[in-house]
């Protein structure tokens, strides 16, 4: 039963994944510091991975819970 869960959420992931290859997150870093005064910038960070690591994902749920239906 654990690994049917597993598979299932590895198939979810999967296709997330295929779907967006890739996001950003911002930080703020601090330029300048001058008593009152304060300089900020704003940085993007891109994470992105290939669509191939999602299809692997996926495929790897499905025989998951595949040799889960034929263990039970």
């Amino acid at each position: 039963m654990q690994l049917k869960n597993l598979g299932i959420a590895m198939v979810i992931i999967g296709i997330v994944m295929m779907a967006y290859t890739g996001f950003n997150y911002v930080t703020t870093e601090k330029v300048v510091d001058f008593g009152p005064i304060q300089v900020n910038k704003e940085v993007n960070h891109p994470i992105n991975w290939s669509p191939i690591v999602g299809i692997v994902l996926a495929v790897g749920g499905i025989v998951l819970i595949l040799t889960n239906k034929k263990t039970t």
